[in-house]
């Protein structure tokens, strides 16, 4: 149940009122709603059976995304799913008869895996433990009863690898982690679904790589790396045997995609794919073909880079049937020859198709969200700027769609979560909101974003509220310069680490923003430290040379802490927090929110108890970006 949010001190009552009436005001001046941007699509994340002979997708049955699963023949659809507390957290289809999805409770991530046929009979609960986390380590596909997960169910700061019957439940545990000080951390299978590949920290600063040739062997430890050098094992090769795939950094600044030897413990040859600027991200492979197709890495779009003619091939149709979209598979049946694609851009979710190999026949399933005009809506243009210190920082602007030519804009300024992610392009619902109340949204890769090399990544390390910050700043100073942000209306609005880098903009940079949100923000760096979810406390010494060390650099986070110089906050403050968050403590927010109420500070605080490290629910989205927009327009407008 969600309890009623928190006003400000009942004293100073003006600033809920006020943004209760401007919420009334924004429902009857826009031609979209709040709710037209965060409603759950009729249909989406649409999957295709392995057979092919079934599709499936997410829909909304009481207000929460559930899977529904159609006959492609007679068009028959049944919901499969009855999740009524909450969104279902993600899905698949386990074989051609029975799928299988995640869930977690009220946002405290603590994941358990259900298994339904596609009837919707048949529904089991694969992992009922309370407080456990489960992960999906291979979906053995060729294997039609089983699985292989992760869960922390023996110990929740490690997890063990298990086996599982997704028919009865029934468990085989397939290795023991049980050292603390050296805990296994990932798992990896061959191409045959046997566990071949697992990776251990030593003490959350070392990472070591272990391989066996068959899981009759032991795991040897192949190569021990600080984790700031990472060799990432992907995929094994067509041959199976000790020639791996694998994302590295290892004497070199930018990630590659190389093939490494198990056995000579070596880079085989040259790198396969390599980029100057950025940061190779990701392999695709056939299963079908039973080879490497493609690999991406991140510009200011996904660039995918094809080792398959036909892949290619493929690609380029659909291009050329969709050009001024974006064109990705995402998914297909086992065979490789039913695919079903999407399409967006940065001002649609865009439109699912099926399109089969044979015929080349390309049938529109659906619209995603018909009610949006992507004509009306604004697009999402790279930006970069040098910071104070020389670094390049590139980024997202954008601006409203009304916007004239030369116009100084009120600017929301938007700094990602992480922080150790990357914001990327396409479709933002946020952003897109933002734009269409006349507002400019600014996003920045400060350093210690990732996608860019390992040296911009360690910049920004114990540079909270230091450089990091900073580099949000330098890029709020620079459009003002340019004359596309108007200096009297800058607001900050950011979520996770984006909710610390709000907090920190209204400590040290006071006269710049003239209102802030901090969604599930840090506030003080030492209790972040204390109240870490078990399973992130291997790596606790590798958070201590990233963020700092409550001991060795105590100076350093006091002044980097917002909740130790909230005398310096002036700016007007909207505080928004999920009760059961895992990552962020509620405390965090708390302690500013209490802070500025002691100083006769009215502070809006909207804390939702059925929600964690952001908000899932559709009925709590709808009432926080109300609230933010009336929050916003008070003081920008």
């Amino acid at each position: 149940m969600s309890e009623p949010t928190l006003p400000g001190n009942p004293s100073l009552p003006s600033t809920v009122d006020q943004i209760q009436l401007l919420i009334e005001k924004d429902s009857r001046d826009h031609q979209y709603s709040v709710e037209d941007f965060f409603k759950i699509p009729e249909k989406s994340n649409f999957k295709i059976s392995p057979d092919g002979a079934h599709i499936s997708y997410v829909g909304p049955h009481e207000r929460r995304r559930n899977v529904f699963v159609q006959n492609r023949a007679s068009g028959q659809l049944q919901r499969v799913t009855n999740e009524l507390a909450r969104d279902i957290g993600g899905y698949a289809w386990a074989n051609s008869q029975r799928l299988i999805y995640i869930k977690d409770s009220g946002g405290d991530e603590n994941f358990k895996l259900f298994a339904v046929d596609k009837d919707g009979s048949n529904l089991l609960d694969l992992t009922p433990f309370d407080k456990v986390r489960i992960q999906i380590i291979d979906p053995l596909r060729d294997q039609d009863e089983f699985m292989i997960i992760g869960m922390n169910k023996n110990n929740p700061m490690l997890f063990d690898p298990y086996r599982i019957n997704i028919n009865t439940g029934e468990l085989t545990q397939l290795a023991t982690n049980d050292n603390p000080q050296e805990p296994l951390e990932s798992w990896m299978c061959d191409n045959e679904g046997k566990l071949r590949i697992c990776s251990k920290t030593k003490n959350g600063v070392n990472h070591a790589i272990m391989y066996r040739d068959t899981e009759e062997d032991a795991f040897e430890e192949i190569i021990t790396t600080n984790f700031k050098d990472q060799l990432v094992p992907v995929h094994f090769d067509q041959q199976n045997s000790h020639v791996l795939y694998c994302i590295s950094n290892l004497d070199r600044d930018k990630s590659v995609l190389i093939k490494y030897d198990m056995h000579d413990k070596a880079e085989v040859g040259e790198a396969i794919l390599a980029n100057d600027t950025y940061d190779i991200g990701s392999m695709q492979w056939s299963r079908k073909k039973e080879k490497m197709v493609s690999a991406s890495y991140t510009s200011w779009k996904t660039e995918i880079v094809y080792f398959d003619e036909e892949s290619k091939a493929l690609a380029a149709k659909w291009q050329e049937l969709f050009p001024d979209k974006e064109v990705r598979a995402v998914s297909m049946n086992t065979e490789e020859d039913i695919f079903i694609i999407r399409t967006f851009s940065d001002r649609s979710l865009g439109a699912y198709y099926l399109y089969e190999l044979e015929t080349e026949l390309c049938q529109k399933i659906i619209d995603v969200s018909p009610w949006l005009d992507e004509d009306q809506l604004s697009d999402m243009k790279p930006i970069s700027y040098t910071t104070r210190d020389g670094v390049e920082i590139n980024g997202y602007l954008t601006l409203p769609k009304q916007a004239e030519p030369g116009q100084a804009l009120p600017l929301v300024v938007n700094p990602h979560g992480g922080p150790w992610v990357r914001d990327s392009w396409g479709y933002n619902p946020e952003v897109q909101l933002l734009a269409s109340r006349g507002y400019a949204v600014f996003q920045m890769n400060y350093r210690s974003s990732t996608g860019y090399g390992k040296a911009f990544w360690e910049l920004g390390f114990k540079q909270w509220g230091k450089t990091m910050q900073d580099d949000i700043t330098d890029g709020v100073n620079y459009l003002i310069a340019e004359g596309i942000a108007s200096k009297e209306q800058v607001a900050i609005y950011g979520g996770s680490y984006g909710g610390y880098a709000t907090l920190a903009g209204i400590c040290y940079t006071p006269d710049l923003y003239v209102c802030a949100v901090d969604f599930v923000g840090v506030s003080n760096l030492f209790t972040f430290m204390n109240t870490i979810p078990p399973y992130w406390k291997p790596y606790l010494d590798m958070l201590h040379e990233m963020v700092g060390h409550p001991e060795d650099d105590k100076a350093y986070m006091e002044e980097s802490s917002p909740a130790f110089h909230v005398d310096k906050i002036k700016t007007p403050l909207f505080v928004v927090q999920g009760a059961n968050d895992p990552r962020v403590n509620i405390d965090e927010s708390d302690q500013i929110v209490s802070s500025l109420r002691k100083r006769g500070i009215d502070v809006p605080y909207l804390v939702k108890y059925d929600e964690g490290h952001g908000f899932a629910n559709e009925e709590n989205k709808f009432e926080f970006y109300k609230a933010m927009l009336g929050f916003l327009y008070q003081y920008l407008n």
